[in-house]
């Protein structure tokens, strides 16, 4: 029964992927960056598909990308739709062991096709997009046995691919895990030099401008973007929200890594890190909220089942497609469609909200003392 109902979820999602003519936008971005590897053009002058993108990500991610011009179109899509979907299978295997449990093949099973419908999981696979190898690396380093060998190296290697991942180093130092945070540090710095060997002109060009141009990565104030800065733009009716929104982040990314740091177990400050960067950055589309399934493994291990299905609900009820949002409507919002438009963010920030009402003893290794966790 588990494998017909995930079988039946994947042929549906298929069926409206088809039916809705699904372009697989972020997938053919990675192809033109392999592509301009491959060729040695511009890496990031370029732009495609109807919507304009254009290469965002560092010069070492183009080279993996590289791959994604061997296939013929149609078959690189059916290769990212399958690959996304193991991805997925993995997300849920690595959420259970975060948790502290393990996921016999009947509960993977369901909870896959499941979680394929949770709207930051939808838009993932629909796009094309690499959210879920990178949570799977990011997991499954943080996940392994303490002292594995290379542990660390994973991390690094998420990092060099989309940078956000880098906020579990401090937080791995806070935590007292110095050789981690070295290792990751090392292998981040492994990617960063193997891009300027292979692409010196793109990585020039990359860490010393692109790096810098938030808004070539698109409108913060849109409600595609789930981020404290989209969240604080759309509510001042800004598109530009300048110290506005850079005093909270800051004072949002100390707080959450403090916090993390404080956790009193290790998944509590995993959760904490990775929101807290998902918060913080210039912009966190929806499809990065993937964090939400291991989010859920954590509260359903705690038995919190009310807290699981209220933030079920928060990624299946897309309200923030709900809201006007056609041209620049997202900065004209009254203020009772503010919540429905910024959902992840506030549920963010609740959970960092409640990692800071004090609770137990402080984590021995940590290097901050005191305690918190979320309740």
């Amino acid at each position: 029964m588990p494998t017909l109902l995930l079988a039946t979820s994947l042929t549906v999602f298929v069926t409206l992927s088809v039916l809705r003519h699904a372009p697989m936008a972020d997938l053919l971005v990675y192809r033109a960056q392999g592509e301009a590897v491959v060729h040695g053009t511009d890496l990031y002058g370029f732009t495609v598909t109807r919507w304009r993108l254009p290469a965002t990500y560092p010069p070492f991610a183009a080279i993996l990308f590289v791959p994604t011009t061997w296939l013929p179109l149609p078959a690189l899509k059916a290769a990212a739709l399958t690959g996304n979907a193991l991805l997925l299978a993995t997300l849920v295997a690595l959420s259970a062991r975060l948790a502290g449990t393990v996921a016999p093949a009947p509960l993977l099973h369901t909870a896959t096709a499941l979680s394929l419908w949770l709207e930051p999981v939808f838009q993932t696979v629909l796009f094309g997009q690499i959210n879920l190898a990178v949570a799977c690396l990011v997991l499954g380093d943080l996940t392994r046995p303490p002292g594995a060998r290379g542990k660390g190296v994973a991390l690094g290697v998420a990092a060099g691919i989309k940078l956000t991942p880098a906020v579990f180093v401090p937080y791995l130092f806070l935590r007292g895990r110095d050789r981690e945070a070295a290792t990751a540090t090392a292998a981040f710095a492994g990617t960063v030099l193997l891009g300027a060997l292979v692409l010196p002109a793109a990585s020039a060009d990359f860490w010393t401008r692109r790096l810098f141009e938030t808004g070539r990565i698109g409108k913060a104030w849109i409600v595609d973007d789930q981020s404290l800065r989209g969240l604080i733009a759309r509510a001042l009716g800004t598109p530009a929200p300048g110290p506005a929104w850079l005093l909270p982040a800051v004072a949002v990314g100390a707080a959450g890594l403090c916090l993390a740091a404080r956790a009193r177990e290790e998944r509590h400050g995993v959760l904490l890190a990775a929101f807290t960067a998902l918060l913080i950055s210039p912009i966190s589309w929806s499809h990065h909220w993937v964090w939400c399934v291991p989010l859920l493994a954590v509260l359903l291990a705690q038995g919190r089942v009310r807290l699981a299905a209220l933030t079920v609900t928060v990624f299946t009820a897309r309200t923030l497609w709900l809201v006007p949002h056609e041209g620049d409507r997202d900065l004209h919002l009254p203020w009772w469609q503010q919540p429905l438009a910024s959902p992840y963010p506030l549920l963010g920030l609740a959970l960092i909200a409640a990692a800071a009402l004090p609770a137990g003893q402080p984590v021995p290794s940590a290097r901050i003392s005191s305690a918190s966790t979320i309740r």
